[in-house]
């Protein structure tokens, strides 16, 4: 049966089916071979979108805007409105929704990118919330597809740290709907919620995928095709990094980990910024601090030829593009 996803938000990937996802990751793949080929793109001449952003972003507001310029629409980045503050959500929501043809949200409560949605009366794309990170996991799958050779029903992915951010929830449900065996490695403290990771595991008994919640790495990285990361501390949590810092330490993404998975093939994943390094700001302080150099990712593992990140990176443009073409644009 044709998928036609007009008009649809993208605020959880639980909103959509199987097949529906698979349709945006073929036609992410499409874009991305148009890119390639130099073929300009127009099928969102003649739309006006609008990104907003209540935290700070590199890939997902570079994302957004270069697929939108490719395919021929126009873009405005808002990081400094009156919503929320001299105007409600709501009505901020019905003055876009006059003005454009798309509005995509990065910032904290999914209850405001819902909001959004609801009023708006134009599709609403989520760039992240404290909740879920649905574009993220869209370019990962689309990473995992390209960079696996085998089908997704058929990968088995560790994510190994904090399980109850944005990212260890959306893996959970991206890796549910499409049949990964997903386990997630982490301390009890930070495991996901309970309620969401019974509603992964009943997908589950329709796609055939695992869902493991574990704090044992071996158990998590044993066979594992990808080894998956983020940061120790999400935005908005800043004061937590010596917490943090106690809890995960062994929780380190390094090249024993990676041997104890047994597969010779197997790549690391991570969404960035990464601190596997000291040559940032945050990643000075947390050595002087902490005496950490590397954080939730080696540097050796980071640089070597399993790591795929960079892959990663560029997908969010391409799987971007894919959701607001299907959603808002000429097909």
């Amino acid at each position: 049966m044709p998928v036609n996803l007009r008009g649809r938000h993208l605020l959880t990937l639980k909103d959509f089916t199987s097949e529906e996802i698979t349709y945006l990751l073929d036609l992410a793949a499409d874009l991305k071979r148009k890119k390639r080929a130099g073929i300009q793109g127009n099928l969102l001449c003649g739309k006006n979108m609008v990104i907003i952003f209540e935290k700070t972003s590199t890939r997902t507001r570079c994302a957004f805007e270069t697929a939108i310029y490719d395919e021929g629409g126009r873009c405005t980045f808002l990081t400094n409105s009156q919503m929320g503050k001299k105007e409600s959500i709501e009505d901020t929501a019905r003055v876009l929704g006059r003005y454009y043809d798309g509005i995509e949200f990065r910032g904290y409560k999914q209850e405001t990118v819902e909001t959004l949605a609801k009023y708006a009366g134009v599709p609403v794309w989520n760039g992240l919330t404290d909740l879920y990170h649905p574009t993220q996991i869209l370019a990962d799958l689309m990473t995992v597809k390209e960079q696996v050779a085998k089908p997704l029903n058929k990968v088995k992915l560790a994510y190994i740290g904090d399980a109850r951010n944005n990212m260890g929830h959306s893996l959970m449900i991206g890796s549910a709907k499409m049949g990964l065996d997903f386990r997630a490695a982490a301390p009890e403290l930070l495991f996901p919620a309970e309620q969401l990771v019974k509603e992964c595991q009943a997908l589950g008994t329709e796609t055939g995928s695992q869902i493991t919640i574990t704090s044992d790495i071996k158990e998590a990285v044993k066979d594992a095709d990808i080894i998956y990361t983020d940061v120790w501390v999400s935005m908005g949590e800043e004061d937590q990094f010596a917490q943090r810092i106690a809890l995960l330490k062994d929780y380190q993404v390094n090249q024993k980990m990676i041997d104890l998975t047994g597969n010779p093939d197997v790549k690391f994943m991570h969404c960035l910024p990464a601190f596997h390094d000291m040559n940032t700001d945050v990643g000075q302080q947390v050595y002087e601090e902490h005496g950490l150099s590397e954080m939730e990712v080696s540097d050796e593992v980071f640089r070597s030829p399993q790591s795929i990140v960079f892959d990663q990176a560029e997908n969010r443009m391409h799987s971007i593009k894919a959701i607001m073409v299907a959603t808002s644009g000429r097909l």
